[in-house]
C-alpha cells in the first residue's frame, strides 16, 4: 500500500505539535509555513538589545505530561513565576482578580460590589438562555459587573457581554467564595486565583524558543510558502510560488475565515457559514524604555473606556534576558473589530499619551526600541451563531480529509498548552486512518 501523503499548513505551535507527534510514529509530514520563520504568533524578535514577543505569551499547564514534554524540549530552559497581575481601577492599582480584591477601592464602590455579591443568587435565568452578561450578574452581582466585569469585557471582546455565550469560559474567570470576597475586602489579599496563578516562561530567549525547539526535531519544514488555493477534488494545495503539493490528509492551522478564499468551488451554503464567524483583532505595541522598573508586576488590566488599551505587560519581569540591565520592556494590547474600529493613523500616539496619563511613561522617558504587531485574528467571538456555524464548518472540512486545528484553525479560545494538545489530537486522528 502506498504511503499516505500528509501535509500541514502552518508552522505555529499546533502545526509543529502535529508534525512532531506524527514523526514520532515514523510518519514524516511536510509542513508549509507562509512566513520566513516558524512560530506563528509565538515568534520573537530582538531590537536594540530588547527581545519582544509578538504580543504577550506565557505558558501554564493543567497537565503534568504536557509540562514534562515542553520542559524536555527546552532542555530545562523554563522559569516558573508566581503571577503578579493587577487591575487599574478608580485611579489606583488593585490585585487581580477584581472580584476577590476590593480592598483599597473607594468605600461606596466596595459597598456596592460586596452587597451585590451577597445578593447575587437572586439573579437566576434559565441555563439555555444564559448569556455572558447573565453569568456575570449571577456569579458576581451587579456591583462587580458595573465596576469591572462589564466594562472590561466589553472593551476586550469589542461587543457587549449580552451578545456573548458562555461556551468559552472553561475556568478562564475565577469565581471566589463569599468568604474569599470578604477576606479580600477587609485587607489586601495574597491569595492566588485562576488558571494562570503560576506560569512559566523561557529563562533565556523569547517565547519563540518553544517553536524553535519543536521545529529543530522536524525534518520537512518549508518556509515562505503561502497557500493560494486548496483543490478538494484533486486533493492538492497550490502556493503563491506556483508550486503544488498533493495530500491524502491535510492539517490546517489557517484561520477559518480565510478558508472560503482558498477552497475553490465551495458550495454556497457552506460559504455562508463562514460569514457567521466573528472575531476581535489585537493591536500590539512593544516598547523598550531607558529607565528601571521598580515594580515586579507581570501585567495589568485596564477596563476604562477612556484608555486605548486593555492590558499592559512587562517582558523584563518574565525574564531578565529580555531587556538590557536597568531598562524596562513592555507590551501594550488594544482590541478592535468591525464593531469597534480603531484609528490606526493615530493609535501609536494615543497609546503613548495614555501610558503617560496613568504614569507608566513620562514625557522625559527615552524610548529606545519599538515594535508593532497588528494581529488580525485575536479571539473568536462566541455569539449565538458560533456553535452551529463552527460545528458545520469543521464537519465539512473533515469530510474532505481536512483537520483544522489550533486556536484559529479550530476557532476556539485556547491556551498554548491547549494548542499543543490540539496538534497531538490531530496527529492521533490521522494515525487511526493510515
Amino acid at each position: 500500500m502506498a504511503k499516505k501523503k500528509i501535509v500541514i499548513l502552518g508552522a505555529g505551535l499546533a502545526g509543529l505539535s502535529a508534525a512532531w507527534h506524527l514523526q514520532k510514529k515514523c510518519i514524516e509530514p511536510r509542513v508549509f509555513e507562509a512566513e520566513s520563520e516558524v512560530g506563528g504568533l509565538c515568534r520573537s524578535k530582538t531590537i536594540n538589545g530588547f527581545t519582544f514577543d509578538c504580543d504577550g505569551h506565557i505558558l501554564h499547564f493543567k497537565r503534568e505530561d504536557t509540562f514534562n514534554f515542553i520542559n524536555s524540549l527546552l532542555s530545562g530552559n523554563l522559569l516558573g513565576h508566581k503571577r503578579s497581575a493587577w487591575i487599574y481601577s478608580h485611579q489606583r492599582y488593585i490585585r487581580y482578580p477584581f472580584q476577590a480584591n476590593l480592598y483599597g477601592l473607594p468605600h461606596p464602590v466596595v459597598k456596592e460590589c460586596l452587597l451585590g455579591y451577597i445578593h447575587k443568587n437572586g439573579l437566576l435565568v434559565r441555563k439555555e438562555d444564559l448569556t455572558f452578561a447573565d453569568w456575570i450578574a449571577h456569579s458576581f452581582g451587579m456591583g462587580i459587573a458595573k465596576h469591572f466585569m462589564v466594562p472590561y469585557n466589553t472593551k476586550f471582546w469589542t461587543v457587549p457581554p449580552r451578545e456573548l455565550t458562555c461556551e468559552w469560559l472553561g475556568g478562564f474567570i475565577p469565581v471566589p467564595s463569599l468568604g474569599q470576597v470578604i477576606e479580600g475586602t477587609i485587607e489586601e489579599s495574597r491569595r492566588q486565583f485562576g488558571y494562570n496563578a503560576h506560569f512559566w516562561y523561557p529563562k533565556t530567549g523569547g517565547i519563540n524558543q518553544l517553536p524553535l525547539a519543536l521545529a529543530s526535531q522536524i525534518k520537512n519544514i518549508y518556509t515562505n510558502c503561502r497557500v493560494s488555493k486548496i483543490d478538494l477534488n484533486k486533493k492538492e494545495v497550490s502556493f503563491d510560488s506556483g508550486a503544488q503539493e498533493k495530500f491524502d490528509f491535510l492539517i490546517s492551522t489557517i484561520p477559518l475565515p480565510e478558508m472560503p478564499g482558498l477552497i475553490k468551488g465551495m458550495p454556497t451554503g457552506k460559504r455562508l457559514l463562514f460569514k457567521q464567524l466573528r472575531w476581535n483583532s489585537v493591536f500590539n505595541l512593544n516598547l523598550g524604555i531607558e529607565k528601571k522598573d521598580y515594580f515586579s508586576r507581570h501585567w495589568a488590566y485596564f477596563p476604562q473606556k477612556s484608555l486605548s488599551f486593555f492590558r499592559v505587560g512587562f517582558f523584563h519581569n518574565f525574564s531578565s534576558s529580555l531587556a538590557p540591565a536597568e531598562k524596562t520592556s513592555m507590551y501594550v494590547e488594544a482590541s478592535y473589530s468591525k464593531d469597534k474600529p480603531i484609528d490606526k493613523k493615530n493609535i501609536l500616539s494615543r497609546i503613548q499619551d495614555d501610558l503617560i496619563k496613568i504614569g507608566l511613561l513620562s514625557k522625559q522617558d527615552k524610548i529606545c526600541a519599538q515594535d508593532v504587531n497588528d494581529i488580525k485574528y485575536g479571539y473568536p467571538i462566541y455569539d449565538k451563531n458560533y456553535r452551529q456555524a463552527r460545528k458545520s464548518i469543521l464537519e465539512y472540512l473533515s469530510q474532505n480529509n481536512i483537520f483544522s486545528v489550533g486556536r484559529y484553525g479550530s476557532w476556539r479560545y485556547l491556551s498554548m498548552e491547549d494548542v499543543i494538545l490540539d496538534g497531538k489530537v490531530a496527529a492521533s486522528c490521522i494515525l487511526e486512518n493510515v
